[in-house]
């Protein structure tokens, strides 16, 4: 791995673990940057195919459906329907009459980059105890994984099975990757996306035996093949967008990476399938 590549990746998940670990406001400020550049990315590739977005007001929509994450999570789903029509008045009354495209771009923005990243925030926010200002956490020591927020450890759970597809994917990909898996991104192959899930999966079984979930390690497989096959459609939809677009990165902001959604383009599908399997289906699975 290029060094500028890998240095961007270590000092990216100092910071990821930072967040996570500290939780409440902390957490979701970080987003909220994530979020913004992202979405910066996100209308400059979109204005790259001709449209003209609501790109100003998407962004501010988007980055209070995090602050309604954090302050009231029941509500976000209440605010995301507002938040398009908003989105759709903003563009009735521009000098230009907008387009289909105009309205479609951006409320895809809004559901990609704000209401999807606020699934993270509600995740992490499950079983919070804070003790520090701000609603943020900090473990003590000896730290156990059964004593941390239930939040912080599922959290901490879906990064690492991120991370490990990735890293499978690309190394296994390198070595031994010889079949296409698809024109969307000509370098992505059937043998990296394949140790990639398996990468995935791996990490979601041992850490279901290690927080005690009910039906473990089963259940850890079930999510870790969910994680891994969201992490690589995440992927390929960004390609597909960049593609469109016709750049090969969707900015340069992190050496080595590319733009922001370059590197967060797994994280986006992962939120609310994790979040809807620990709190509607891992209840209901048999001890």
């Amino acid at each position: 791995m290029p060094l500028p590549r890998l240095l961007s990746a270590i000092v990216a998940i100092i910071l990821a673990l930072g967040m996570i670990i500290l939780g409440g406001w902390y957490f979701t400020l970080g987003f909220g940057v994530i979020v913004y550049l992202g979405l910066q990315e996100y209308f400059g590739l979109v204005r790259a195919t001709g449209i003209a977005p609501a790109a100003k007001t998407t962004i501010a929509v988007s980055l209070i459906l995090l602050v309604t994450a954090n302050l009231a999570p029941n509500l976000v789903d209440a605010v995301m329907p507002i938040a398009g029509t908003l989105i759709c008045f903003y563009l009735l009354f521009q000098p230009k009459l907008a387009t289909i495209a105009d309205i479609s771009s951006s409320i895809l923005g809004l559901f990609y980059a704000g209401y999807l990243p606020s699934y993270w925030v509600r995740l992490r926010n499950l079983g919070e105890s804070a003790n520090l200002p701000l609603g943020g956490y900090f473990p003590e020591f000896p730290i156990t994984l059964q004593d941390l927020p239930q939040g912080l450890a599922i959290t901490l759970l879906a990064f690492l099975c991120i991370w490990a597809a990735d890293i499978g994917a690309y190394i296994f990909g390198k070595l031994f990757g010889r079949t296409r898996l698809t024109d969307i991104s000509p370098k992505k192959t059937v043998e990296g996306a394949v140790f990639g899930v398996l990468g995935s999966v791996a990490v979601a079984c041992f850490g279901s035996l290690a927080l005690d979930w009910l039906g473990a390690p089963l259940s850890g497989m079930a999510l870790g093949l969910l994680i891994g096959i969201a992490s690589l459609l995440g992927d390929l939809t960004e390609s597909m967008m960049k593609r469109d677009a016709g750049v090969k990165d969707s900015g340069q902001l992190i050496p080595g990476h590319g733009g922001i959604l370059d590197r967060t383009d797994s994280y986006v599908f992962i939120a609310p399938i994790v979040y809807y399997f620990v709190t509607l289906l891992l209840p209901l699975l048999p001890p």
